[in-house]
């Protein structure tokens, strides 16, 4: 699909900050196909959907809500191109016996424009266990530019966000599962990426809870100086907001750290 970007120097991007039903994919689907008719009267051009919103972290049942994904992604695939939206979220994904945690991006016109596997597992609540990691990097070509993907826990690892934008990502979505507890961490690191790097983050977060385990929503949309320029609570949200892609160009010539860097501090 050709990039865009060069003909609309701005873009509407939406995030659904919703509480994810663990192991109920059906009610899942529908709760978000309800938030896209209202995402599109608002000419949004993408919607990001929290980390695994087809069925949350249900563990135990993972292995069949992976073997229906397909499915759920079709029927998104389909009113991408009813409501001529991008939306891009994650869900599990089955490939040869293995379940990846995958970040789909879908276009306006219902075609997949990438997907990145979650590279950085969470130990400390046994996705390893249950879950493969990925091993690519990936930014997409789509009709509002380039779009880099990182999924929750790979916001603490800033090389591969400063990946992302060696690869001239314009926009850095991110998907999670974050919970309240840390979440200062997430507001921080969100803020930071998009500082260090000079490009927009867009970072949505679930609501609500599983069991004992309260999560804290804060989806935002933070621009490259770190201005914040949409933010939830913790509640459910539908939020927005337009992305300007000439202050990118302007804040990296008016400070010019990525030009500036010092090649021999690279990661190897």
């Amino acid at each position: 699909m050709e990039n865009t970007t060069r003909n609309h120097h701005s873009a509407r991007v939406g995030i659904f900050q919703f509480d994810v039903q663990c192991g109920k994919p059906s009610e899942n689907v529908e709760h978000v196909i309800a938030s896209l008719e209202f995402f599109s009267d608002c000419q949004t051009d993408l919607v990001v959907l929290p980390e695994m919103w087809l069925c949350g972290f249900d563990n135990i049942s993972l292995r069949e809500h992976a073997n229906t994904s397909k499915q759920a992604l079709n029927t998104i695939i389909t009113y991408a191109r009813q409501f001529k939206l991008m939306i891009a979220g994650s869900l599990p994904e089955i490939e040869n016996q293995k379940i990846f945690n995958t970040f789909y991006v879908i276009d306006k016109d219902g075609s997949i424009q990438g997907k990145y596997r979650k590279i950085h597992l969470f130990s400390p609540t046994d996705e390893p266990r249950y879950f493969s990691a990925g091993n690519e990097v990936v930014v997409c070509e789509t009709s509002i530019g380039k779009i880099g993907l990182m999924i929750c826990y790979d916001l603490r690892f800033p090389e591969l966000c400063r990946k992302l934008t060696m690869m001239d990502a314009t926009i850095v979505l991110v998907c999670g599962q974050w919970p309240k507890a840390r979440i200062h961490h997430w507001d921080i690191l969100n803020c930071a990426r998009a500082i260090e790097n000079q490009l927009f983050i867009v970072a949505a977060n679930r609501c609500g809870k599983d069991n004992d385990l309260i999560f804290g929503g804060h989806s935002q949309l933070i621009s490259p100086t770190g201005d914040i320029l949409a933010k939830a609570d913790d509640t459910e949200q539908c939020l927005s907001a337009v992305l300007d892609f000439k202050l990118i160009h302007q804040f990296r010539k008016a400070i010019p750290c990525l030009q500036e860097r010092v090649k021999l501090l690279d990661s190897t």
